[in-house]
């Protein structure tokens, strides 16, 4: 043998062993993870053996730039790019909290739930085109597949943009590749169809992997795919040569040098041609099962075990390698030995830093229960709730947090000096706690949407009188000539402009990629959103009727309003949802369901401007800001008369603080949206009949009033209504709640609180559908008079 062949082969043996090792530890964390659950130290566990090499492949021509979408079986992926170490991987198993054990999710997700830090100590964008990038993960099976499409989109932009280049901190000029990872199983789910179908459209470069053992925890795959195969039943999306599509290719999940080859085939199709690549790898095992919850004795046969043993990847690599000669069964047997080693140092470094972060308080606690034992008269009491602690195996933070709260329940009748410690410790705990379980669910930055400067709306003598959406228009002029990263994108928004003319002219002026046209398919445009986002740019999604939202809520819910609050500040993507509701025509063009909203999109802010100037207010602040909002127009207010404040483009409306819109002294009215013009003929017609409302636009129900603005108009009135269109319980019940109970404005009523709300149906056709539907200002009068001639009944005697 040459002297270069012999080189070529001793650099192919190191490789080759390089990745067995790799395979066999994160094998070894598989195990010793599923041990630890069993043995009560963790509470669940979900694991990546039998893809270890189908990783080893991916993570070899995964560069710096890309982005990674996928899910909680890619362990040894990320331990191949270097974005995870085995010790690490415990720590979230463990669910440390501390964000250098966790990077991932500082404790917060289960495990098996990857990301990179994107973002540095005071919330700014890392430098991400020199990072190999995971996007965090969500267990909602398919749930990734949207974000994904957004990602690879993003590079699609870079690269077509020239205005863009010059972000190269961002992107190297489209460059990159978005890989994601899917479950056989889960490619049944419609947001994997609509994401593929969105990347063919696109052609972007989304390298999508699907690992498939045949099984969807105990379903086979007879259930689950057309043909039992996805890269069969997607056949027709194969590109051909006069017809662009998807690039199908499929490879087996124990082929070392297959799997390798196939990867670099698809990464250049992609990399170089933007061109989307399904690679279905097959023939995959899960050596342990789906998870802790089960065994997969259960239900696979006897051959199916049988069958998955003889071709374990690892036991499959370990052929291949003595076949061609890399190394003998000694060297093998040595790795194999030492992979079991390094996990367990691993597990056990992870282990002893866990413990040791939680001892400090117990140890703390215990003595603090020692000093309650010396000084009360309930000794024994006391003695029992430390012994509690003391002999608890594997304690937490809870076990010493309830010992402390028991302690003082038991000695509050006495005065010892000992009370106002223990008060201390539960207070430093608390607020410990809260940094630890719950911060973050949006932006602390300095870039928060809250702390953005107020800049009043500026009118002249030469300040126009439009419609509302011209104002709108002019907003978006102003924002798209600003910054390149700005773009808009959905149904209809290009050509025409959106279906209300607010972006019209602005797809010619500034080009299709800047106020692009989509298809219908409000899960993966705001899918598009996330992913633009995450990669530094400022998308502005249109949802094209607020009713529509409900296609979307799922990602909405799981993946964008949870990002900053299960990254702990690690990540974030500052999307705008705009979108337009309330009242106009019927079942599916009049929504309102903000109370559905409010209880599934916490995280995301939500905004509702009574008129197009508030709303552009709230644009202009949102897209200074990191944070995340949805935006929702007055459907039926585009065509009303507005002035354009000279300062369109610069203008803001800060979030969360209410705006009086008549002020009055029996009666406050709170409302939002299309209501406030109801709401205020109302209390004109009220006035006459010598009632004087307080009518309140909150502005925005997310944040809510920071500043209690409401409660010192009932301090006034002493009486309270609110208003919405939503269903009863709803939004006004929110409102309620955040007034009533979270301003004490109870303390000052005397009346009880009423709720206006719509009818528990949605909203019938036409103009009768919509008056006898939804609250009219004839709604608005009689419960506002009702309450006062309860309160008076002589001034205001019954009318009806």
């Amino acid at each position: 043998m040459s002297i270069a062949k012999t080189a070529r082969k001793t650099k192919n043996s190191t490789e080759v062993l390089q990745d067995f090792r790799l395979a066999c530890e994160s094998r070894e964390a598989s195990l010793l993870g599923r041990k630890e659950v069993f043995m009560g130290k963790a509470k669940f566990g979900i694991f990546g053996d039998g893809k270890e090499l189908a990783q080893i492949a991916m993570a070899k021509v995964f560069q710096p730039g890309d982005f990674r979408s996928g899910y909680y079986r890619d362990q040894t992926f990320m331990l191949a790019i270097g974005e995870l170490t085995l010790q690490q991987y415990f720590a979230q198993l463990y669910a440390h909290t501390d964000v250098e054990a966790d990077p991932a999710s500082a404790g917060r997700l289960m495990n098996g739930h990857f990301a990179t830090r994107m973002l540095d100590d005071e919330g700014r964008l890392k430098e991400i085109s020199k990072l190999k990038n995971s996007s965090a993960d969500i267990s909602p099976t398919a749930g990734q597949m949207p974000r994904l499409v957004g990602l690879a989109w993003a590079s699609s932009l870079f690269r077509q943009r020239k205005d863009l280049h010059r972000f190269t901190e961002l992107s190297n000029k489209g460059n990159e590749i978005a890989f994601g990872t899917i479950g056989n199983a889960s490619t049944s789910e419609g947001m994997f169809y609509e994401s593929i179908n969105a990347a063919g459209v696109l052609q972007v470069p989304m390298l999508t992997s699907v690992w498939d053992d045949d099984y969807g925890i105990s379903v086979p795959k007879e259930y689950h795919t057309t043909k039992y195969s996805i890269s069969k039943a997607l056949a027709g999306m194969q590109r051909t040569k006069n017809e662009p599509g998807l690039e199908i290719m499929t490879v087996k999940g124990w082929d070392y040098r297959a799997l390798i080859a196939a990867y670099e085939k698809a990464a250049k199709i992609c990399r170089e041609d933007h061109v989307p690549v399904l690679l279905h790898v097959t023939e995959v095992t899960q050596p342990q099962g789906h998870s802790t919850s089960g065994s997969h004795e259960r239900y696979k046969s006897k051959e199916r075990l049988e069958w998955e043993a003889e071709h374990d990847c690892i036991r499959m690599m370990r052929n291949y390698i003595l076949q061609e000669g890399f190394a003998d069964e000694a060297t093998l047997d040595e790795i194999e030995k030492k992979a079991k080693s390094t996990a367990k140092a691993a597990k056990d470094a992870a282990w002893k830093a866990f413990n040791s972060q939680l001892k400090a308080a117990e140890d703390e606690a215990l003595a603090l229960i020692d000093m309650a034992m010396e000084q009360s008269i309930h000794k024994t009491a006391l003695k029992e709730i430390r012994q509690e602690l003391a002999t608890t195996v594997n304690p937490i933070r809870m076990d010493s947090d309830r010992a402390v709260r028991k302690a003082l329940r038991t000695i509050r009748e006495e005065e010892l000096e000992v009370k106002d410690r223990l008060r201390t410790w539960i207070k430093r705990e608390e607020n410990a706690n809260f940094d630890r379980f719950s911060s973050h669910l949006y932006s602390q930055s300095e870039e928060a949407a809250t702390n953005i400067e107020v800049v009043p709306p500026v009118y002249s003598e030469s300040s126009k009188l439009v419609d509302g959406r011209e104002v709108l228009q002019a907003c978006f002029d102003e924002a798209l000539a600003r910054d390149p990263r700005v773009f808009a994108f959905g149904e209809d928004v290009g050509k025409i402009g959106d279906v209300n003319q607010a972006f019209a002219g602005l797809q010619q002026k500034y080009g299709e990629l800047r106020v692009t046209d989509t298809g219908i398919r409000e899960t993966t445009i705001i899918g598009q959103g996330i992913g633009a986002a995450l990669r530094g740019l400022k998308p502005i999604a249109e949802i094209q009727y607020l009713d529509y939202l409900i296609y979307a809520l799922p990602t909405l819910s799981d993946d964008l309003a949870t990002l900053q609050y299960r990254t702990k500040g690690g990540q974030k993507a500052p999307l705008i949802i705009r979108t337009r509701g309330h009242r106009l025509e019927g079942v599916w063009h009049a929504g309102s369901p903000l109370g559905m909203i409010l209880h599934s999109l916490r995280g995301i802010y939500v905004l509702v401007p009574r008129n197009m100037t508030q709303a552009a207010g709230f644009y202009n602040t949102m897209l200074q800001s990191d944070d995340t909002a949805l935006i929702i127009e007055c459907l039926n207010g585009y065509r009303l008369k507005e002035k354009v404040p000279d300062n369109i483009g610069t203008f803001t409306v800060p979030l969360g603080h209410p705006d009086i819109l008549r002020e009055g002294n029996d009666v406050t009215i709170v409302t939002y949206g299309s209501m406030c013009r109801i709401v205020m003929e109302a209390a004109h017609q009220l006035e006459s009949e010598g009632i004087s409302c307080e009518v309140i636009d909150v502005q925005s129900l997310l944040p809510f009033d920071v500043n209690h603005k409401i409660v010192e108009s009932v301090r006034k009135t002493n009486r309270l209504v609110f208003a919405d269109e939503d269903v009863p319980g709803g939004a006004s019940a929110f409102m309620m709640q955040q007034v009533v109970e979270g301003q004490n404005a109870w303390r000052y009523l005397d009346s009880k609180p009423v709720t206006i709300s719509a009818r528990e149906h949605r909203p019938a056709y036409a103009s009768d559908g919509d008056y006898y539907s939804k609250p009219n200002t004839e709604t608005v009068f009689d419960a506002v008079y009702k309450m006062m001639a309860e309160a008076l009944p002589n001034r205001f005697p019954d009318i009806y």
